[in-house]
């Protein structure tokens, strides 16, 4: 395959990785229905942050560690399922019934960047999906660390494109979505994703 054939190839794949649902996926719609298009995208930019640093974490080896020890997968797997649990309790047990607590309060300006990113740092399958998917693209003799970022780059593209999609989609139904009731509902129906999610994570095997 040419250069441009392994380009095309992985923005393919890697398009069809990043529209299948999943928990990035439910955090963006929850965050901008009921916190605004700005929060949902600080939630955006939190996961496509986290794959950048998986990213480098392969480029320079790290994402092989995690490859091959069984230990380091099955720490940072259960401290994912740990932190995930504790989002989807939080949502499930205490969701809210207005916005105006997360619209006074300053600090949570910066509350759902950090959540994307630790929710994506924290799911060891983005580094296994990384180590055993991204070599595939890269062509044979070229240099291993610029080919990576350059197809994380496409990647994380794709997904703030994506992520986009999913706010502006947001914005026609919005003033339902801050209804009292609704935003109790999302809260508690994403935390019961959050926690199937969780579950999923601590009983996954490679």
């Amino acid at each position: 395959m040419s250069i441009a054939d392994n380009l095309l190839a992985f923005t393919f794949a890697a398009t069809l990785l990043t529209i299948t649902p999943g928990l990035d996926t439910a955090l963006i719609l929850r965050t901008s229905a009921v916190e605004g298009r700005a929060q949902g995208l600080r939630a955006a930019l939190g996961i496509n942050v986290g794959c950048l640093i998986w990213g480098a974490a392969v480029a320079f080896g790290l994402g092989a560690l995690i490859a091959v020890s069984e230990l380091a997968y099955d720490i940072l797997k259960y401290c994912g399922a740990a932190y995930l649990a504790w989002l989807g309790l939080n949502m499930l047990l205490r969701p809210r019934k207005s916005l105006a607590p997360a619209q006074s309060e300053a600090p949570r300006t910066h509350n759902w960047f950090l959540r994307g990113l630790f929710g994506n740092l924290l799911n060891p399958k983005i580094g296994i999906f990384y180590v055993s998917f991204l070599p595939q693209f890269i062509p044979q003799g070229e240099p291993l660390i610029p080919w990576t970022f350059t197809l994380v780059a496409i990647h994380v593209v794709l997904g703030v494109l994506w992520a986009a999609a999913l706010i502006g989609a947001t914005r026609s139904l919005s003033g339902v979505l801050r209804k009292g009731p609704v935003i109790a509902w999302m809260d508690r129906t994403t935390g019961v994703l959050f926690m199937i999610f969780a579950a999923r994570l601590a009983l996954s095997r490679r």
